[in-house]
Parts: structure tokens; sequence; C-alpha cells
């Protein structure tokens, strides 16, 4: 299992998917650092957030994705995914939540999958910053519903350790 993700985040960073050229398929790459930046809006986000490698494929696919950089008590509004989504955590702490559920802990390597529809949010903890690539599929066009942000107290609650 852990070598089928390592392949697809390979196949994630390298910004790989078919395109279409002259009616051939082509390998389309999208190099690091050659889109800018994007800070995180204050209506999607709390605190300082970082969104880079943003990426979008043309259909037939619905694929879309994004490496997220969220800053010590930085952290998403609740939200939904119309398919779900796939986080891959690549540096630092976070804490992630679904609706009714626990804080939990993740770190480096983990690979979190929120189920179409679920209620969420993730960020980082208090005290450590927190890198992840967020993978989505889009619906109609849309990949992602944000709703209202994660109060301080529903933060502030703390999460288990990982694993547990």
């Amino acid at each position: 299992m852990r070598s089928i993700a390592l392949a697809f985040l390979a196949l994630c960073l390298a910004g790989s998917a078919g395109a279409q050229d002259q009616g051939r398929n082509v390998m389309d790459i999208i190099r690091n650092g050659s889109q800018p930046s994007v800070t995180g809006p204050a209506d999607w986000f709390t605190g300082r957030v970082r969104i880079d490698s943003r990426f979008e494929r043309p259909a037939p696919s619905r694929m879309a994705g994004a490496t997220v950089s969220f800053e010590p008590g930085a952290r998403t509004n609740w939200h939904t995914h119309p398919l779900g989504q796939t986080l891959i955590v690549t540096s630092g702490l976070g804490w992630t939540q679904c609706e009714d559920g626990p804080i939990t802990e993740i770190r480096p390597g983990d690979v979190i999958w929120c189920p179409p529809g679920h209620r969420h949010w993730h960020g980082a903890t208090p005290t450590s910053a927190m890198t992840h690539i967020a993978i989505q599929e889009a619906l109609d066009g849309k990949v992602v519903e944000w709703m209202e942000k994660v109060t301080d107290a529903q933060y502030l609650a703390g999460a288990a350790p990982a694993g547990k």
C-alpha cells in the first residue's frame, strides 16, 4: 500500500498527466516554482496559509490538487468535497477532524482519506507548521464547498496522539 501511495505521490509532484497536443496524448509537466504561491483566502482559512503547485487536469480527468502549507495555528474552515479528498502530509505536525469525531494528529507520510460530503477541517497544530498535498476530483466543476470557520474553542480542544 505504501509503495502505491509513494508512486501516486511521485506522479502528482511531477505534475504529469495526459494533455492533448495536435490530437495525440503528451505528458504535461508543471515545474516546481513555475506558478506563483497564493495566500490562502481569509474566507476559507484561519491563520497564515500558502497554496503552491496547483493543478487541474482537463476532461476527461476531474483531478485537481495543491500543496498547502499551514503556519502554526492555521487551519481550514469546515468544508466538504463532492467526491472526497486525499491528503498526504509531507512535513510538520497537523490536526484533522471530521464533524462529530475526535481531532486526530497527522504526521509526515500519513495519507488521509475524507469521504465525499463529510464535513471536516485540517491544519497545523498550535505549535508546529504542517504541509500536505491535497488531491480531489471535481463534480460539475466544483471540488470543495467552504463553510464556517472552525472556532478557537473547537480547534483548541486538542488531538489524540497519532496512532491512537
